[in-house]
């Protein structure tokens, strides 16, 4: 079964499990969350089309600190099943409707507790 991104998304859970296994040739974790499952194929149906990043390019991406990001960049993170979107802007970021200063504020203001926000966000480890 070939599937595209849009596609991917309304595949119910038996029917990602099925995928999965046909994908990655053994089942999938047998307590794993839909939307691991979804996140995990689209991640292997992009890296097939558009090829994968070398050790080197991950540890860079890793590595950037907010202030390398590009202006209009967006920084996507899943926490507790929602999923929170950032934009950097020439000062700073915009999330929630906002402008904030500091990725640490917006990963305080999603979490409710202090957090890095460059780790809270994966670009720093």
């Amino acid at each position: 079964m070939n599937v595209n991104l849009s596609e991917l998304m309304a595949l119910d859970r038996d029917e990602l499990v099925s995928h999965w296994q046909n994908v990655f040739g053994h089942p999938a974790p047998e307590r794993c969350r839909e939307e691991f499952l979804r996140q995990a194929l689209g991640w292997k149906l992009q890296s097939d089309a558009h090829g994968k990043l070398s050790g080197n390019e991950l540890r860079s991406l890793r590595d950037r600190s907010s202030s390398t990001l590009a202006v209009g960049s967006h920084l996507i993170r899943v926490w507790r099943g929602e999923t929170h979107q950032v934009t950097v802007l020439d000062e700073g970021f915009a999330y929630s409707g906002r402008n904030w200063k500091s990725l640490s504020a917006i990963a305080r203001a999603i979490t409710g507790t202090a957090w890095s926000g460059p780790v809270f966000f994966g670009l720093k480890k």
